[in-house]
């Protein structure tokens, strides 16, 4: 059975028509929220970023929310390959005790025991990250605003309760509540648009990254926030996936341009060779290892479907996903999710043999992307 979908935006579809795919044609990686549905893209991962992309010398911007953020910006590593296993080992292995009495453990104990797994996974490596020479990290953040400005055992959940009803109405509504904090390496540009929701942008520093790819990573409730990061507004931060769950950005063909220095010349950014490809070869594309076709906007998104299909925003888009039908060959018939923890309780065994399972089934999906690379069929693509 074959694991692999590829699908593709119609302008990413129209170059690969006439020129295939390089990786000298990838300006932006997106990882998106999901916790452990991450996992099953490890095998992706490595080969992406230890093989394929290394093959060129261009800048390639990573944009991640939660466990999307924490994958890109090991991404960064100076050996990714290496990296992205022991991020794998580490994710598959946590545990986390719960006081007799109680359902789960607390979000206090949650974020203690993630914040000391930070520090040992990036120990001495945040330079390696910050300073790649050709990589640019953005991690999302949520930040709350008035009643979510502090994170409060009644404030908070009656503000989540405002950011759902709003978000129902209008997606933009939701930036009454929440706002979209992207930290940034290296000062760079973002690689998408921000008209559809209220965003701002911070330099990623040593003195941040630990506590920006945490909030990144602080689900709501499961997690506490992270307040008051280093050179960032004042305030409580979440997780990425609320704002950005999927990453359904505007990955603007401008301004993917500016990123990687496509002038006119005027000085200007040059939207029409922007579209096409530079006279380097680049055709600004987004390369997004996914865990389904789908593209939610928000996590708040996640029961409206009719914000689950494509938009323009994705028209530069190169989109990997396991076959539903496949994924259905999985231990439990699904992909490893937050399910699983009450699923298999204190049978940490239990489960961490079900997720190196899912993980190692991952290869497949790396061997049937190598392969298709290195004999493109449109037949085989898919339309987002």
């Amino acid at each position: 059975m074959k694991a692999l979908r590829i699908y593709a935006g119609p302008q990413a579809r129209q170059h690969i028509a006439q020129n295939g795919l390089q990786p000298q044609d990838i300006a932006v990686v997106p990882g998106a929220a999901g916790g452990p549905k991450g996992l099953i893209l490890g095998p992706l991962d490595r080969f992406i970023f230890g093989d394929w992309l290394a093959q060129s010398t261009h800048t390639v911007h990573l944009v991640g929310a939660s466990i999307g953020a924490w994958r890109m910006a090991t991404a960064c590593l100076t050996d990714p390959v290496a990296a992205f296993q022991r991020l794998e080992s580490d994710y598959i292995h946590q545990h986390f005790e719960v006081v007799p009495g109680q359902k789960r453990p607390s979000a206090q104990l949650v974020s203690e025991q993630f914040g000391e797994s930070l520090k040992s996974f990036y120990g001495g490596r945040v330079q390696e990250v910050l300073q790649h020479p050709r990589y640019r990290l953005h991690i999302i953040t949520s930040r709350g605003r008035h009643l979510l400005g502090r994170e409060h055992k009644l404030r908070t959940p009656l503000g989540y309760l405002g950011a759902f009803l709003t978000n129902s109405v209008h997606r933009k509504a939701m930036g009454a509540w929440l706002e979209r904090v992207v930290f940034s390496s290296q000062g760079a540009p973002l690689p998408f648009a921000t008209s559809d929701y209220r965003t701002r942008q911070v330099t990623l520093t040593d003195a941040n990254f630990q506590p920006a790819l945490q909030a990144s990573c602080s689900i709501p409730f499961a997690l506490k926030a992270v307040h008051n990061i280093p050179g960032a507004p004042p305030g409580a931060y979440w997780d990425g996936g609320i704002t950005d769950y999927h990453l359904h950005l505007n990955y603007a063909p401008d301004l993917i341009a500016a990123c990687a220095g496509v002038a006119g010349s005027t000085g200007t950014f040059d939207t029409e060779k922007a579209g096409k490809a530079d006279k380097s070869g680049r055709a600004g594309l987004v390369l997004y290892p996914h865990f389904q076709k789908a593209v939610v906007p928000g996590w708040l998104d996640k029961g409206l479907k009719w914000r689950h299909g494509a938009t323009h925003f994705l028209d530069r888009m190169v989109l990997l996903a396991p076959d539903p039908q496949w994924v259905k060959t999985l231990p439990n018939g699904k992909l490893p999710d937050r399910s699983d923890f009450p699923r298999y309780g204190t049978d940490l065994q239990g489960r961490a043999k079900a997720w190196r399972a899912a993980a190692s089934a991952g290869e497949q999906l790396a061997e049937e992307w190598r392969a298709w690379l290195a004999r493109p069929e449109l037949g085989s693509l898919g339309s987002l």
